[in-house]
């Protein structure tokens, strides 16, 4: 019980100074203010004598407020003040009863104080001046008659009802105010747990630069002490933005409501740099003026060193170290709108790469190209672009005019004649340049192109050389891409309309009968006319299209040969190095012929060049044996043309020599080609093999062949490719003409 009425009284005070200070100001001026209206109303009134007393007696009240500066004196300077001032006003009005209602409106102001000292001085003072000066000057006190000690009693008892209820009021506020403080107390509480244990680094910092307060992972990040000196600002803290100070970064803060940056920044102690992304909010009073600023940060110094590495890596090739396609041809429009006599690109790319990579292996093959970029970089002159496009292809930009780019491109050539150093190993590294000039920023993309085309018309020149873009090239290009896509359309249609495969005749030499056929590919146009092999051929090889068209070739000349299987003895069918490298050659091969049972597989003949054995990536013997393990004869075609032929007669398992036609044109009359024709064919029938002479165009030449042992040979002598229907007939023909 006595708890809860201990509940109802207020305790008192809990007011913070400046609150005190400014009720308190209001409080004395209010009372000097009494003093003056006091004097104008007693001089209206004709008391001077009670004027000049209380002015005298609160006066010196006045100035004790003012000067006093401890709370407690002060305010009951104030209380005793008022009750002075209040006993004049009664004395003034002659006890008038409204006169005492100022005693009133006091209570209520002193209760500004939420003080028991100032409020019980006013209280017992009021008591005791109704009760004293109601005895002696009961008429300048009450207005009325009567016992004074009674109405001193009655306005005694109003007065400390009065002051009961402004109590109550009060006790009732100090109540709200502390549940509100605890509240305020609880949140902060929160706030305070949140702030200290978020992993986030953060930091409380004053409009004067100084750290008013972190928490544990900000002080864990730049190596605090958990209590830090007094008077430890930004300065003081052991880091330092690169390039700036940290007042600096400050003041960036403090100029707006929220900051965000990403600053680089140095560790004072090690000179470790670290990248930290700073967020702060800044708040400030009524008045605009900045009171704190909230800051937190992230260290995104990994971040920024995996986006610096993945830049990087967008910019760089993975395996070289070269810049990438991308980042050379942004550096390259750079370097055009820089340099006023603009730019020389040379496309490069590695002779016969494909070999060095598929015969010793990827790993071997990527030892090259980082060997080749090394070369490379030591040979380009200072300023230069130099990029790996992909594969073994490399693109270096020399800023200035087209000698400077030729002569780069001629110390290229003459660097890589010297054997190059490889994982321990010499090796022989050839390669084929191509050269176009860039004037204009605008220009890079199509120099690129052109050096490209350049490159490829060296490398079918041979290779290990380099040439310089004309637009005569320009123009095979487009007739390439032109080809290119006739090719995929006939490819794409109906094969047998689009892609006709025609037939020439192999006759035996002696009496011209027709024993068998080469099967040669054609291609009709959308008018109906028919386009030779030279046209589109090279282009499915660069694009790989000669799988599906040397599977189309064979398909038909399967199906022709068993429609002649009773009048032609074999077909023989072109097969491209591209084909022979695919691993799904052979097992198409054999399902071809598992479909036709009926079919020798001693009919097909397969035409491998000396390119293709060159060229493969594969090893030939083995898959060459292999094919002849399903029946199928194997043909060196174009016999003599390669420095290496003789090796290729005695290592591949092959059935038959097909003599290439600069050997066989103008044979009658020269006596070399003569001895150099019974040589091979000699060496031929001494392996078991035959031999089939190739362009054979000239009666004499033909009977010199004869003469010379070669059984069967083949030529525009004897016709030219024909589609199969004329074919047909001309073996008809030719067994009647054979036949006795």
């Amino acid at each position: 019980m006595l708890k809860r009425w201990q509940s109802w009284i207020p305790t008192g005070g809990g007011l913070r100074d400046e609150d005190w200070a400014r009720r308190h100001r209001l409080l004395t001026m209010l009372l000097a203010a009494c003093v003056v209206g006091l004097t104008v109303y007693g001089t209206f009134q004709d008391a001077l004598t009670t004027i000049w007393v209380t002015v005298l007696l609160v006066l010196p009240c006045v100035v004790l407020a003012a000067r006093l500066r401890s709370r407690r004196p002060a305010s009951i300077a104030v209380a005793l003040g008022f009750v002075i001032a209040c006993a004049g006003f009664v004395t003034m009005s002659n006890g008038l009863t409204e006169a005492h209602f100022s005693f009133f409106v006091v209570v209520a102001a002193l209760a500004l104080y939420r003080d028991w000292a100032p409020f019980g001085v006013f209280l017992i003072a009021t008591t005791l001046h109704h009760a004293v000066f109601g005895t002696l000057w009961h008429n300048h006190t009450y207005d009325h008659t009567g016992d004074p000690l009674l109405w001193a009693a009655l306005h005694g008892v109003a007065v400390l009802l009065a002051a009961g209820f402004q109590a109550v009021a009060w006790a009732l506020t100090e109540d709200e105010e502390r549940r509100a403080q605890e509240n305020l107390d609880d949140r902060e509480a929160q706030l305070s747990v949140a702030f200290d244990q978020t992993p986030v680094p953060m930091a409380m910092l004053s409009p004067d630069g100084l750290v008013l307060r972190t928490n544990t992972a900000y002080r864990t990040w730049l190596c605090l002490p958990d209590e830090l000196p007094p008077g430890f600002s930004v300065e003081d803290l052991p880091v330092t933005p690169v390039g700036n100070t940290m007042t600096g970064l400050f003041d960036n803060l403090s100029n707006r409501t929220a900051y965000n940056a990403t600053r680089q920044y140095r560790r004072k102690d090690t000179g470790e740099i670290i990248w930290a992304e700073a967020h702060s909010t800044s708040l400030f009073d009524k008045e605009g003026k900045l009171k704190l600023i909230f800051l937190h940060c992230l260290d995104v110094t990994e971040s920024r060193r995996q986006q610096e590495e993945l830049n990087h890596r967008v910019r760089h090739d993975a395996l070289t170290g070269l810049l990438s396609r991308s980042a050379f041809e942004v550096d390259l429009e750079s370097v055009l709108a820089a340099q006023a006599d603009g730019a020389t690109v040379l496309y490069l790319d590695v002779d016969r790469f494909k070999s060095i990579n598929d015969g010793s292996g990827h790993s071997a093959g990527d030892s090259v190209l980082k060997a080749i970029a090394g070369r490379l970089s030591a040979l380009v002159p200072a300023g230069s672009l130099i990029a790996r496009f992909g594969g073994d292809e490399f693109v270096v930009a020399v800023p200035g005019g087209p000698e400077i780019g030729a002569h780069t491109g001629e110390a290229i050539l003459a660097a890589f004649a010297e054997p190059l150093p490889v994982e321990d190993n010499l090796l022989n590294v050839s390669l084929s340049i191509g050269l176009a000039l860039a004037a204009d920023a605008d220009q890079g993309e199509d120099a690129v192109l052109a050096a490209d085309t350049a490159m490829y018309a060296a490398k079918r020149s041979g290779g290990n050389r380099m040439r310089i873009f004309n637009e005569q090239m320009r123009v095979s290009v487009h007739e390439r891409i032109a080809a290119e896509k006739l090719l995929r359309e006939a490819l794409a249609g109906d094969r047998e309309q689009t892609l006709p495969v025609w037939f020439q005749p192999i006759v035996r030499a002696e009496s011209g009968e027709i024993v068998g056929a080469e099967a040669l590919v054609r291609m009709r146009a959308a008018d109906g006319s028919i386009i030779g092999p030279g046209h589109f051929v090279p282009a499915a090889e660069e694009t790989g299209m000669i799988v599906q068209l040397g599977e189309h070739v064979l398909i038909m000349a399967l199906r022709h040969l068993m429609e002649w299987r009773h009048d032609l003895g074999y077909i023989s069918v072109n097969v491209s190095p591209r084909q022979l490298a695919e691993p799904d050659f052979v097992p198409l091969l054999a399902d071809l012929l598992a479909a036709n049972p009926e079919l020798d597989p001693k009919r097909l003949v397969l035409e491998i060049t000396e390119t293709a054995l060159l060229g493969s990536s594969v090893d030939v013997r083995e898959r060459l044996e292999t094919i002849k393990r399903l029946g199928v004869r194997i043909a060196l075609d174009d016999f003599g043309t390669g420095y290496s032929s003789l090796t290729w007669l005695q290592n591949v398992p092959a059935d038959v020599v097909k003599l290439d036609r600069s050997f066989v044109a103008g044979l009658s009359s020269d006596a070399r080609k003569s001895s150099i024709i019974q040589a091979v064919l000699w060496l031929a029938k001494s392996l078991g093999m035959s031999a089939v002479a190739e362009g054979v165009e000239e009666e004499a030449d033909r009977q010199a062949l004869h003469s010379a042992g070669c059984e069967l040979i083949q030529g525009y002598l004897f016709g030219k490719p024909m589609p199969p229907a004329e074919f047909s007939e001309r073996i008809q023909r030719s067994r009647m003409a054979t036949t006795p």
